[in-house]
């Protein structure tokens, strides 16, 4: 598996892990019970800290994205709970990206056509 960190970005490591992941299983790179790395591994292999890839899985475990156990390691879930709407911390990332889309002069069409297009790529 191939994570790029952006050690310059202000969001901290385990979060660029954790969303890499995210977009992995989004787009098909990650498939529905794929066994990830170990913890260890992911961390040599990118050369970082094994307990920042310990809190990214962590993450990920709470948000149901994987499931880990100590013999089969941690893998992609068969399954996502489905949701009928985002959640409230979602909706509040999501208001800070439009609030940045109004002030740089992005029209509301603009916008929803940036956001369609997205959508489609996954």
């Amino acid at each position: 598996m191939i994570i790029a960190l952006n050690h310059s970005s202000e969001i901290p490591i385990y979060m660029q892990i954790r969303n890499q992941i995210v977009l992995g299983i989004s787009d098909g790179r990650l498939v529905p019970g794929e066994q990830l790395p170990t913890v260890r591994a992911l961390a040599d292999e990118i050369g970082i800290n094994a307990m920042t890839v310990s809190k990214a899985y962590q993450i990920l475990k709470q948000d149901g994205y994987i499931y880990a156990d100590r013999r089969n390691g941690a893998r992609v879930r068969d399954t996502f709970e489905q949701q009928s709407g985002l959640s409230q911390n979602h909706k509040d990332l999501l208001k800070q990206i439009i609030s940045e889309a109004k002030i740089s002069g992005l029209s509301r069409e603009a916008f929803l056509i940036e956001c369609e297009a997205l959508f489609e790529e996954d």
